[in-house]
């Protein structure tokens, strides 16, 4: 038993060390650029929804699945801009999906450009009788659909003609080369718009892009008239991944709803000074809760006590590794979550220790009651513990459904930290009182908190 002690005790030394490693190395800081990933409230930045147009969804496309083909392709774009930590999510609101995207840090022109590319769709359009621009539509597996980006292939490319002036090259997919040979076809002569979003996407001169169709166009087609920087911005933009529906905004009721596209649903931003102040007066109401509860723990429990607090110092530097290696978003709620089971890690020693006084006093030695004092405080630990995880789920489950980010960065936290405080529970205060109380060193039961 003394040697398999031996054995965990190393465990627990190379795993606080590992800990150390991840979360201090020597060329950055835990709170700093490339420490813990922090959210808005702590880090200042913006969050923006975007409601979702699946109007013209066909009847064999999940919208959930879209909506995740939309993060996915929305996370590749931001990632081409060089924002730090994006948190993009996929949700779903009073029978809405939606796109929320957090962005800590981002400064008005990042959190600007983000608007104005990030969710943008390419619409053709043609002009109407009375000569305003709308959609130009065409007829695809029996159902009427507008021309889109949504149609184009992956392998969007920048050209130089004859006279070194930048195309923007693309591929039509199946439904787009149908749906383009139909609007050419009735277009030859006219002009076809190109818009950005819902702005027409200007050339070079300023002047919106409006070519005039002069041949049936079926399998590809190109964009001219743009600088090359921004064709080749353009291109990059079409290739990071296409976003198959228009994201903005639904307004009104009924049949006097309308949507409009790239106009945020929601939009909130956070100072970085609030943000800052924020982390200020959360490390202090760490620190000193921290120090009120070490001084607890040492001054009623003595040995045990202090054990306790290895333990949880322990506890918290492998926590935080938890949430470094995992890349976990740490925000206000989040940082609340971690105090919380900090607080349910005490709460498991002190059942542990508090079953050991009863059965010193009750004659047993000391190798006997650190053994006895765990097993039976054991399954109260676990049946607690379990209905935090049940509730943490519930939390998780309505934060991810409502896009309340802030109560799922509360439940994912909490949910890890009771998780580790069973493992500090089980292995490492276990492990500790078993070898300091077996091995005969302190004998004085005063030393335990038993009063003779």
């Amino acid at each position: 038993m003394r040697r398999r002690g031996i054995y965990l005790l190393i465990f627990i030394l190379a795993l606080l060390g590992l800990s150390l490693w991840s979360i201090l190395p020597v060329h950055t800081n835990l709170l700093g650029e490339h420490g813990l990933k922090l959210g808005l409230d702590l880090k200042g930045g913006s969050y923006l929804v975007y409601q979702a147009d699946l109007s013209e969804l066909g009847p064999d496309e999940n919208p959930s699945e879209v909506m995740k083909g939309i993060k996915k392709a929305i996370e590749r774009r931001i990632g081409r801009l060089g924002l730090s930590q994006p948190i993009v999510q996929a949700q779903k609101q009073g029978g809405e999906h939606s796109i929320a995207i957090q962005l800590p840090g981002a400064t008005e022109s990042e959190v600007t450009e983000v608007k104005k590319k990030m969710v943008a769709l390419i619409t053709f359009k043609e002009q109407d009788e009375e000569g305003n621009w709308v959609p130009a539509k065409g007829t695809a597996n029996g159902e009427e659909l507008t021309l889109t980006s949504r149609y184009f292939e992956e392998n969007t490319e920048v050209r130089l003609d004859q006279l070194n002036t930048p195309l923007v090259v693309f591929h039509w997919d199946e439904t787009g080369r149908e749906l383009s040979e139909q609007i050419t076809s009735r277009l030859i002569d006219k002009q076809l718009a190109i818009y950005l979003g819902n702005k027409p996407l200007l050339g070079k001169d300023g002047h919106p892009i409006a070519p005039v169709v002069r041949g049936i166009i079926r399998e590809n087609g190109q964009i001219e008239g743009l600088s090359l920087d921004d064709a080749q911005e353009l291109c990059d933009l079409l290739n990071a991944g296409r976003i198959p529906v228009p994201l903005g905004t639904w307004e009104g009721e009924g049949e006097s709803r309308v949507f409009k596209p790239n106009v945020p649903f929601y939009e909130r931003s956070v100072d970085p000074t609030l943000g800052a102040d924020s982390i200020k007066k959360s490390m202090l109401a760490i620190e000193i809760g921290v120090a009120l509860l070490l001084l607890f723990m040492i001054l009623y429990y003595r040995l045990p006590g202090f054990i306790a607090c290895l333990s949880l110092g322990i506890y918290g530097v492998i926590l935080l590794a938890i949430f470094d290696l995992f890349d976990i978003t740490l925000n206000l709620p989040g940082v609340a979550g971690f105090i919380l089971s900090l607080g349910m890690a005490v709460d498991a020693n002190i059942l542990i220790f508090e079953r050991a006084k009863e059965e010193l006093r009750a004659g047993r030695t000391l190798a006997a009651a650190a053994g006895a004092g765990f097993n039976r405080a054991w399954t109260a630990i676990r049946d607690s513990n379990i209905t935090t995880f049940i509730a943490c789920a519930v939390l998780l489950w309505f934060g991810t459904k409502l896009g309340a980010f802030m109560v799922s960065g509360f439940a994912i936290t909490l949910f890890i930290g009771v998780a580790l405080s069973m493992f500090t529970a089980i292995v490492i205060t276990r492990t500790l009182l078993r070898l300091i109380m077996g091995s005969g060193v302190v004998t004085d039961l005063a030393a335990y908190g038993v009063k003779k």
